[in-house]
This record gives C-alpha cells, sequence and structure tokens, in this order.
C-alpha cells in the first residue's frame, strides 16, 4: 500500500480510542440497574469523587458537555448582563458561549506568539471596572501562564476559570497540574479529547460555595434537599449515569493516553530537531499534547505539502480569530495581532493520538522533512 494512503489512528476510529471490555461491563451495569438519570443513580456523584481525588481538589461537578462545564463556571462567577471576562481569541467557541449566554461581554486579550496561550500583560491591560473574571485557556495542552494570571486576578479581585478541555493531566513549569491554580477549571470529555464519553464535563474547585453554586445550576436550581424547590436560575446540564459510567473507566485510562502522547510527541522532536522554518514549543515538559503545534514560515504551504504526503495539518488551528465570527459583528476587527498572525501565517497543528506508534510517528517526520527541504 502507497505511503499516503496508510490511514493514521484518529478519534474517530477505535485505533485511536481506549475503549474495551470495561467500558462495556459499565454500560450494562448501569442498564442493569434501570437507572439512567443522573440525579437519581450513584455513577455521576462517584465520578465526582473520583475526578476530584485525581486533581486534589475539594469538589467536582458533573454535567453535558464541556460547554456546560464552562457554564457552571461562569454563572457561579456570577457573571450576568454588563459584565465582562478576558479570555483569548484562539480557543473553541465553548469557551466563550458561556459568557455570551449569562448576557456578558467578551474582551479578548493577545497571546503569546511561540504557544498562541494568553499574555498576562495583555490580559492586564484588557481589565476594566466591570471586569468578572478571567478564563485561561491551556492551549493545545501547553500551559497558560497561571501563575501570574492568579497573582493578577488576586490583586484585582477576579475569579480565575481554566479551560482544561485540551489539557487533560498538563503541568505548568513548576510541575503542578493544570487546573489546580484556578477558582474553578473546567474538563471536556468530548470525542476529540484525550478520554471521551462523546460528550461530557466537569469542574473541579475547593470553594464549597462555588461548587454549591455549580451543582444548582446543572440541576435546574433545585435543591433537591428540599422537595421541589427552585433556588437559583439554572438548566439541566446533568450528566447521565451512562456517561458517567464510561468516564469513570476513562479517567482510569488518561495517565496512560497522556504518557503515551507524550512519549510520541518526544520522538518526532527528537526526528525533526534543526530542520529549517520548524519549531514546536519551546515549554514542552508537562505538555499534554493533544494535538501537536508547530511554528512554520506559512502554514498554508507546510499544509498542503504534508498533506500531499498523506499526514493531515490544520493551517491556523482556527479560519478566524473567535472575535472575527459574525456573532460578534459588533466588536471591531483587529484587536490581537498576534493571534491573527499564528492563525493566517505560522501556527500549524498536526493531530495526535495515543494511538500513534514508532512507525507513525517516522512516516510523519519524513514529511515533515521533506515538506521542510528546499
Amino acid at each position: 500500500m502507497p505511503q499516503r494512503e496508510m490511514p493514521l489512528p484518529t478519534v474517530l476510529d477505535p485505533r485511536g480510542r481506549t475503549f474495551g471490555d470495561e467500558e462495556r461491563r459499565a454500560v450494562l451495569r448501569v442498564l442493569d440497574s434501570g437507572v439512567l438519570c443522573g440525579a437519581f443513580g450513584q455513577e455521576a456523584r462517584a465520578l465526582e469523587s473520583e475526578m476530584a481525588a485525581l486533581y486534589g481538589r475539594a469538589e467536582a461537578v458533573s454535567c453535558s458537555s464541556g460547554t456546560a462545564a464552562l457554564h457552571l463556571a461562569v454563572a457561579a462567577a456570577g457573571v450576568g448582563p454588563g459584565d465582562e471576562v478576558v479570555t483569548t481569541p484562539i480557543s473553541d467557541f465553548g469557551t466563550v458561549a458561556p459568557v455570551l449566554a449569562q448576557g456578558g461581554r467578551v474582551v479578548f486579550a493577545d497571546v503569546r506568539p511561540d504557544d498562541a496561550n494568553l499574555d498576562p500583560d495583555a490580559v492586564e491591560a484588557a481589565l476594566t471596572p466591570r471586569t468578572k473574571a478571567v478564563i485561561a485557556v491551556h492551549l493545545f495542552g501547553g500551559a497558560a501562564d497561571t501563575a501570574r494570571l492568579r497573582d493578577i486576578c488576586d490583586r484585582h479581585g477576579l475569579l480565575l476559570i481554566e479551560d482544561c478541555a485540551q489539557a487533560w493531566l498538563g503541568e505548568d513549569p513548576a510541575g503542578r497540574l493544570l487546573g489546580t491554580a484556578g477558582d474553578i477549571a473546567c474538563f471536556s470529555l468530548q470525542q476529540y479529547k484525550h478520554i471521551t464519553t462523546g460528550d461530557g464535563g466537569l469542574t473541579i474547585t475547593d470553594d464549597p460555595d462555588l461548587a454549591a453554586r455549580m451543582r444548582l445550576f446543572m440541576d435546574k436550581g433545585w435543591d433537591r434537599s428540599e422537595g421541589r424547590v427552585h433556588r437559583t436560575m439554572g438548566l439541566n446540564y446533568r450528566m447521565t449515569e451512562l456517561v458517567a459510567a464510561v468516564a469513570r473507566v476513562q479517567l482510569t485510562r488518561v495517565a496512560g493516553v497522556v504518557a503515551r502522547r507524550r512519549a510520541s510527541a518526544g520522538r518526532l522532536a527528537r526526528a525533526v530537531d534543526g530542520l529549517p522554518r520548524l519549531r514546536l514549543p519551546e515549554r514542552r515538559a508537562g505538555h499534554a499534547w493533544w494535538v501537536l503545534p508547530l511554528l512554520v514560515d506559512d502554514n498554508a504551504r507546510w499544509a498542503k505539502g504534508l498533506a500531499d504526503l498523506g499526514v493531515p495539518a490544520l493551517p491556523g488551528y482556527l479560519e478566524r480569530p473567535l472575535y472575527a465570527n459574525p456573532v460578534f459583528a459588533d466588536r471591531p476587527p483587529g484587536p490581537c495581532p498576534r493571534a491573527e498572525r499564528l492563525i493566517e501565517r505560522t501556527l500549524l497543528v498536526l493531530p495526535w493520538n495515543e494511538g500513534y506508534g514508532d512507525a507513525d510517528v517516522d512516516r510523519i517526520a519524513r514529511a515533515l522533512r521533506k515538506v521542510a527541504a528546499p
């Protein structure tokens, strides 16, 4: 078979996922119980305890998606009409949709040119008296500067929310788990993430008041300890027992998934070290490698060259910064020039997967060397 026709494992392929007999038994256990709703079963509560223990935080709240997790966090932060939340223009729309849903205003701060994560100086410059919170996205599995962002939020009395959807078990430069510096951290179990239940979300926090607010918002504001009393505004973001049961098994697999991704990313980094017009992130220690980001001279040329050799690559990650989408039509274009340059010119993203073997990584390295050649 020609090399270009050899498919790499993907998240839409059983070779690129980690499902096994344990997940099958978990699904049957729930079906046999007859209780599939998370409000009445035991799986969602058990998952929350296991997630909190994994990250060493006091509380975890389960929900229906990563976007829902961020909505729980934004609602618990008290964001409402006229309030501002500062975040990055390079992320999934799920990062900002909850702010808009709460009637808040998204303020975009520019990113660091070397890894596309939030620039703390730009964040501080974007703060106003209306700022309520900062959402730090650990993009691609690499660490945002949560130490500086934590300091900024503390000095200005703001809530720090970590979007860890792409950063399961990622670490900051000090070796601290991403998701343990913010007031709230949010995780996704969507199909493309390190571990998956198709869709699903989790939040973690050490603040019992924030946890209580998130739990109420997840369940229609219903305080189930007092009959049918709806104490606050809330939505039905409950996680089902089927999802929670699968998530509990997947949670036991995440360390191995991240370890395998780190090993294969390290192999690729060694293979392409010194290639002209190509750089990997400088901050690799603790990276979770949701995807493998590269900095190149012309991302469109590199993407086409790799595609011609049968290696998928995505120029820019996004087609445009978040603020350039029609939903933000009232905002003037161009407030984040470094983000725009990354998307338009220098950022190239390779899908990455724990199913990659050495031969897969070596094939990708050969393709990169060919495209790099003059």
